[in-house]
């Protein structure tokens, strides 16, 4: 699907298709188009070409049957200051259609998101993460089985970045779909599949490691001897059938860096190639690039045509 503003791309031909049961990923920058994807795929707008279909329906022909099986928490909840916690939810459960006979699922709610102490503080009175936490839990009143989730962990801590996403995992194991975006590069790790966008375009999807891999064109290994490590060494090691390229590493030439089909089947098998050249091994393990430089590098590639 595409979607134009004017002269504006906003998607440019996003091609995706996102399973069922999954925590899908949506990763890229402010202004690449994650929010703009979601509406397209929640019905608030239509795409200017191409098709969506969520359940095998288009968004824009929902029933009301079909739109309460979504949950959507957008960037900016909707929350009135002047409400209490309580207040705010009972509210949301009204617009969703929740029966009034719903302490319980308001108490569930809240325990969710810890808040159940909070329950009649005023809105105004929260933190910025508080309020964060009041949008989850308005969102789930309902009980969807997909949730779209747009940048949730904006503006708010690690440590309660890391409760969301506990949270989302939760939900998962409870059957759950969910589609977060988020312009924190590093949240990829917890998803099961990650689409990577930058400036409307879709880079990549892929799960974690393998996105990984696509970067690198395998898995990183770090190696470090004792002693110098010779030219011979490094060329001799670049030959072997397991490895795709050996680069230097470290001021003192007694570490390289090696990249390997599958770290999990080549250290050992490096390891006794080491030990008949006689080489002693201060460490060899595999390296791990942090998601950031992943996504940096992807988007080189992508820029590049390759």
């Amino acid at each position: 699907m595409t979607k134009r503003y004017g002269d504006l791309v906003a998607v440019d031909d996003l091609d995706l298709e996102v399973p069922a049961g999954t925590v899908f990923g949506f990763v890229g920058p402010s202004g690449s188009g994650k929010t703009t994807t979601i509406r397209l795929l929640i019905g608030i707008e239509a795409p200017t070409s191409g098709h969506v279909r969520v359940f095998g329906t288009a968004p824009t022909a929902f029933s009301s049957r079909e739109r309460a099986r979504i949950g959507y928490m957008p960037q900016l909840a909707a929350l009135y200051p002047n409400l209490s916690v309580a207040e705010n939810l009972n509210f949301a459960a009204s617009i969703y259609g929740v029966p009034l006979r719903r302490r319980q699922r308001l108490r569930r709610a809240l325990a969710f998101v810890e808040l159940t102490e909070q329950r009649r503080k005023l809105v105004r009175k929260l933190s910025g993460g508080m309020r964060r936490r009041v949008a989850l839990a308005a969102t789930l009143l309902h009980d969807p089985e997909l949730l779209f989730l747009d940048e949730p962990t904006a503006g708010i801590d690690p440590v309660l970045r890391r409760k969301f996403w506990d949270g989302f995992a939760e939900l998962q194991q409870g059957g759950r779909t969910l589609f977060v975006t988020t312009q924190y590069v590093g949240e990829a790790e917890a998803c099961d599949v990650v689409g990577l966008i930058s400036q409307g375009r879709l880079v990549a999807v892929d799960s974690p490691r393998q996105l990984r891999r696509r970067a690198y064109g395998g898995d990183i290994l770090e190696l470090a001897a004792t002693s110098a490590l010779k030219d011979s060494v490094l060329r001799a090691m670049g030959q072997l059938p397991f490895v795709s390229d050996v680069q230097r590493s470290g001021p003192a030439g007694q570490a390289a860096r090696i990249l390997v089909d599958e770290a999990d089947t080549a250290v050992p098998k490096l390891q006794r190639w080491c030990h008949s050249q006689g080489i002693e091994l201060q460490a060899l393990q595999h390296d791990v690039p942090p998601f950031d430089d992943v996504f940096i590098e992807l988007i080189k590639q992508s820029d590049r045509g390759d």
